[in-house]
């Protein structure tokens, strides 16, 4: 069966939880749309598709409908990037334009990398402070992941010093919103969306506080001061 892609407007979709997901999890993925589709499809690139018809796990609410997939418990083999389109029963052949993909990663396949810094725990406001993930396996590339964080930073590694492999995160200059639980993980590249068993976590702490900004003083203040003053006398008028 042929079908034609984008007849509609592109759908929302989302998991919860988010990536990266430990492999036995439960993950959830809502596919959401304004338009009142009778159903769904959810599919991963690559892979063979899964649809979700009207009744059959659908939640509509007044001005949206959305397909519920439950996935799990998670293995490897659902690693990977999935989309989903909405289609109309009196025209089964069309579907919506694919959503937006989204990741899922999942984690555990490989051994546990190792997270440290050079300053310890707490650094301070504005100082700029490195990140170490450590392994004894040559990954492609390592992540680094803040828990609450949408995204992470992910680099290449290289050799670091007695035979291990690592790589540098650079962080700062430090805010209070650098301030959390950190975890690194490591991957391949023939397998981008399955990581290792996240790193033992690295609580980061951000001393200090932030300047307050300087009161208005000088000529400067004055001219501003007038500037207020003509605004307002022109919006009386």
């Amino acid at each position: 069966m042929i079908v034609v892609t984008g007849a509609f407007r592109k759908p929302s979709i989302s998991a919860h939880p988010s990536s990266p997901v430990a492999a036995g999890a439960q993950v959830t993925v809502r596919c959401h749309s304004e338009l009142a589709f009778d159903e769904f499809i959810l599919y991963k690139e690559g892979h063979t598709q899964h649809s979700q018809e009207l009744d059959a796990g659908m939640e509509a609410g007044t001005h949206y409908i959305e397909a519920v997939f439950r996935l799990g418990p998670v293995t490897p083999a659902h690693a990977g990037a999935y989309r989903c389109c909405g289609s109309f029963s009196h025209s089964c052949y069309e579907c919506s334009a694919p959503s937006d993909p989204l990741e899922i990663v999942i984690t555990g396949k490989h051994k546990k990398p190792s997270l440290s810094t050079q300053v310890g725990p707490m650094v301070g406001l504005g100082e700029n402070v490195t990140l170490f993930c450590i392994s004894e396996v040559s990954f492609d590339w390592y992540h680094l992941w803040r828990e609450g964080a949408p995204h992470g930073q992910w680099l290449s590694g290289g050799q670091g010093h007695r035979g291990a492999f690592q790589a540098n995160f650079s962080v700062g200059p430090a805010t209070p919103a650098h301030g959390g639980t950190y975890r690194c993980y490591g991957s391949f590249k023939a397998s981008p969306y399955e990581w290792s068993a996240p790193s033992e976590p690295l609580h980061l702490s951000v001393t200090g506080e932030e300047p307050t900004p300087a009161a208005c003083s000088g000529a400067h203040c004055i001219l501003e001061l007038n500037l207020r003053g003509i605004l307002l006398e022109l919006r009386k008028s």
